[in-house]
């Protein structure tokens, strides 16, 4: 159903080196190198980091090797955290293993049985969620598509010396003002970035509204009444897993919509795809988005959910909250016959066995045009917006810049 008047909804995102995303990149970082040299790679791996040691378990079974430390360093360094003088760096942070072959009483139900006729069954039971809005270009919910798009350009600046007092870390938060459904103007932002000691908050103040938040918030939605709030405490230096623990997949809601929408709990970062915690909630997200770019409805959720070691997921449905234009009975029936939810076909038709996860957990997972990410596509659109007998194409986003 529709919303009506005014209201406010915030989102928030974390730079690539808050303590939580150093460990999602390290479990990706894994997995990343374990399917370059074995795409069929089984892993589960949890990243726990603190202070000068990093602590990786999980479940791994496959064909390759990592030497686990090399690549908890390489990744550090990568993101930024290489001052010696720090408790948390690359150079000497410790690495603990726990790491096991997968449960065979789990491989037995995901395994391919091809003689029996037997699918690749879901690595786990539970409900994945994919949603889509006509709220941006990128068809995502405008609160955490800038909140991530601050981040990401902090990150930026960071890493090409622009501002050279910037540190790994870091956190941004946008308010958006909605009238009814539609975003009206950007309320409040957020900006907490980490940072050298010397330079004055007044300075920062004027740097980070001149090289992060004015290149990235779009000039109409912004005016005289919007609400800044840049480094709020006055002072972060102290960053990183240095000030405070990091764990692998405590940042569900950033990674996927910001709280707009539903989530199933499971997170991302260091699964393989036949976990669909990962993998069903990339495929939804793909169905969603093509169901947006049709004009079918201007926002779309999928739940699916699966019973572990069985293929065909045991529910679908499609939620478009009033916007459809035509009913959610028919986009199912479309969804049913277009997108293919068993885990073998989301794997192939997304080509997820690939190297590709790091960078999600570095950038995000959803709401960028980079090729790799192949549930952005909107290539199934023309052919649900035919079917479904709209010949008018989707309107611009309400967002778009």
């Amino acid at each position: 159903m529709a919303n009506t008047g005014r209201r406010l909804f915030t989102s928030e995102a974390v730079c690539m080196g808050h303590p939580d995303k150093v460990a999602d990149q390290i479990s990706d970082g894994i997995l990343d190198e374990l399917l370059r040299q074995d795409p069929t790679s089984r892993v589960a791996c949890e990243t726990l980091l603190k202070n000068g040691l990093a602590i990786v378990a999980g479940e791994i079974t496959t064909r390759g090797y990592v030497e686990i430390p090399t690549l908890v360093k390489k990744v550090i360094e990568e993101i930024g955290y290489t001052d010696p003088a720090s408790s948390f760096n690359c150079h000497s942070v410790g690495v603990l293993t726990c790491l096991e072959p997968q449960s065979p009483d789990i491989s037995q139900g995901v395994n391919e049985d091809p003689a029996k006729a037997k699918d690749l069954g879901a690595g786990d039971q539970g409900m994945m969620f994919g949603y889509a809005c006509r709220e941006t270009p990128e068809l995502m919910p405008l609160p955490i598509g800038l909140a991530r798009k601050l981040v990401n350009r902090a990150a930026e600046v960071r890493m090409k010396g622009v501002l050279k007092y910037l540190r790994p870390d870091g956190k941004s938060q946008v308010t958006v003002e909605y009238d009814g459904d539609k975003p009206a103007r950007i309320h409040t932002v957020v900006l907490s970035l980490q940072h050298a000691p010397e330079v004055s908050l007044e300075q920062m103040k004027t740097d980070f509204r001149t090289h992060i938040i004015d290149p990235v918030l779009p000039p109409g939605m912004v005016d005289a009444n919007l609400k800044l709030h840049i480094n709020p405490t006055g002072r972060f230096v102290q960053g990183g897993p240095q000030a405070d623990c990091g764990l692998t997949g405590r940042k569900i809601i950033v990674d996927t919509y910001g709280g707009m929408g539903h989530h199933g709990g499971g997170c991302f970062s260091g699964k393989d795809p036949t976990k669909v915690d990962r993998s069903a909630c990339y495929y939804a997200r793909y169905a969603a988005k093509n169901i947006v770019a049709a004009g079918l409805a201007d926002r779309c959720e999928l739940q699916v959910a699966y019973a572990i070691g069985v293929a065909r997921p045991v529910s679908v449905l499609v939620e478009t909250y009033g916007t459809g234009r035509v009913p959610n009975s028919r986009i199912l029936e479309l969804v049913e016959k277009h997108f293919d939810f068993r885990p073998r076909a989301i794997i192939d038709q997304l080509d997820l066995r690939r190297p590709i996860y790091k960078q999600t957990a570095r950038f995000g997972h959803f709401g960028t045009d980079d090729p790799n990410y192949t549930w952005e596509r909107t290539d199934k659109a023309e052919t649900l917006r035919s079917e479904a007998g709209l010949a008018v194409p989707a309107a611009q986003p309400v967002g778009a810049r």
